[in-house]
């Protein structure tokens, strides 16, 4: 099993984080932090904006620094998809810094949807960023799993997904 797997959480590891988030239209802010807290249980907001009204739509970005990925990661492993986790966390990493979207609707059940490169999904998204020296190696860590022992991958390699987002077929 994989009651040995190193527990990674992003926080004390020497890695800052930040989700951010645009409210727009009718999207309901007691909703959206929510879906947050589903998979970020310990990013709060203090003072929380009205429901949107009609023709008062909402208009606000709200930004959450250093709150753990611990339970985003154990989702990670739980729904196995750590190989596409891997390749859509990877995509916009320049150096130390990376930042991926996750869609806020599959947050609100718990799970983790990461949309096409370029889409914007019905229901909005977080956006995650990731910075530390070490990073490359700090999310083939967080995203490792035993099938890498037959089938080692790393990021960026052969087998990673098309900038599409289209899986790539290496059976």
């Amino acid at each position: 099993m994989d009651a040995s797997r190193l527990r990674l959480t992003g926080t004390g590891e020497g890695f800052s984080t930040r989700i951010t988030t645009t409210l727009a239209g009718v999207d309901s802010p007691k909703k959206v932090i929510e879906a947050l807290q589903t998979l970020f249980p310990d990013a709060s907001k203090e003072t929380m904006e009205d429901e949107p009204r009609m023709g008062q739509p909402s208009k606000i970005t709200w930004s959450f620094d250093d709150v753990s990925l611990g339970v985003f990661l154990h989702q990670l492993h739980e729904q196995r998809i750590l190989d596409t986790a891997l390749d859509a966390m990877s995509t916009e990493m320049k150096e130390t810094t990376t930042t991926f979207s996750i869609a806020r609707q599959a947050a609100v059940a718990g799970k983790i949807s990461f949309p096409i490169p370029g889409d914007e999904p019905i229901g909005g998204v977080f956006r995650i960023t990731i910075s530390g020296e070490g990073l490359d190696d700090w999310l083939q860590a967080a995203t490792w799993h035993s099938g890498r022992g037959q089938v080692p991958r790393h990021i960026n390699d052969e087998r990673s997904m098309g900038e599409d987002g289209e899986a790539t077929t290496w059976v």
